[in-house]
């Protein structure tokens, strides 16, 4: 069971939600607005928001934003809006996974159950590795930290996790499908979602696409992660 907070101003599709969740097993609490949201994340940590992006007060994507500011809580976006360019924003901004509306109780069930299934600390031999040294790169997974240069860096949750896979392939060609399957568990999402975090961590790390001095692509295969220029 996950405690899980319904952003949503509809009374009629929150109390669908609540219905559908409650029905899984979940612990159900319910934000009418954005500020009001913000206030329930800070005050009493959810396990996961469900996050309707129409909002009286705030437009969905700010209240996103904001929530990245102050919390790593998972966020999967109920949203009735299907461009492409909105859905990568969206993702961009912080967003674990997204919905577009209309959507099977089933089908959030399933989505809301795999955003936790990663968002859960993992027990594994890389989550106790010892820190990645990639030249004037340090990544730490066990503290989820990095430092370039011994300037720590500011990284979203997605961000670190696709930079310390990077780094515990070192000069490996990295297809963006197999980035899909094996970072976000989500082989079935645009390749685009990859490039988007991957123009974000190249922004962090000080370097652009066509000056790269880690993240290096591979036309037609992939992106590596190099140790020496």
């Amino acid at each position: 069971m996950a405690s899980v907070l319904v952003v949503e101003d509809d009374p009629v599709i929150r109390a669908a939600l609540i219905e559908i969740l409650t029905g899984h097993g979940h612990a159900v609490r319910t934000a009418h607005q954005g500020f009001e949201a913000l206030r329930e994340i800070t005050q009493a940590p959810p396990d996961i928001v469900v996050l309707d992006l129409g909002l009286p007060d705030i437009d969905g994507i700010d209240v996103l934003r904001m929530i990245r500011g102050v919390s790593r809580v998972p966020v999967l976006v109920a949203t009735a809006r299907d461009d492409e360019g909105e859905i990568i924003r969206l993702l961009n901004s912080g967003a674990d996974d997204y919905l577009v509306k209309p959507f099977s109780g089933g089908q959030l069930a399933a989505r809301l159950g795999a955003v936790l299934r990663r968002s859960a600390p993992a027990d594994t031999p890389a989550a106790r590795q010892p820190a990645l040294q990639v030249a004037d790169l340090r990544v730490d997974p066990t503290a989820r930290t990095a430092h370039l240069a011994g300037r720590e860096l500011t990284l979203t949750r997605r961000e670190f996790d696709l930079l310390a896979y990077l780094a515990a392939h070192t000069d490996q060609v990295i297809s963006r499908q197999r980035i899909l399957t094996e970072v976000w568990r989500q082989p079935y999402l645009e390749e685009q979602t990859v490039d988007v975090h991957l123009s974000a961590l190249r922004r962090k790390l000080g370097e652009k696409a066509r000056r790269p001095r880690y993240l290096h692509t591979v036309r037609g295969i992939g992106i590596k992660l190099v140790a020496s220029p």
